[in-house]
């Protein structure tokens, strides 16, 4: 089996974007406010190879984005 130690979670990004309700102007000032937050962690694997192309196999959803460092 395989060990992994979660070493930090990163502050998490907010975006926010406020847009117009009334694409003419006119009218009363309502605004709506979208917002996309993105989290990020730092995750320390000790595995072995078996483990590592077994962790590879892994579904990954749409949207998410992993960066993989291998250090010896």
């Amino acid at each position: 089996m395989w060990r992994y130690t979660v070493l930090s979670h990163s502050p998490t990004k907010r975006l926010v974007v406020p847009v117009r309700k009334s694409p003419d102007g006119e009218g009363s000032g309502t605004w709506d406010r979208w917002e996309m937050r993105i989290h990020k962690r730092l995750i320390d694997v000790d595995a072995d190879e078996r483990t590592l192309r077994q962790l590879m196999r892994v579904p990954i959803p749409d949207g998410v984005q992993i960066e993989i460092q291998i250090r010896s």
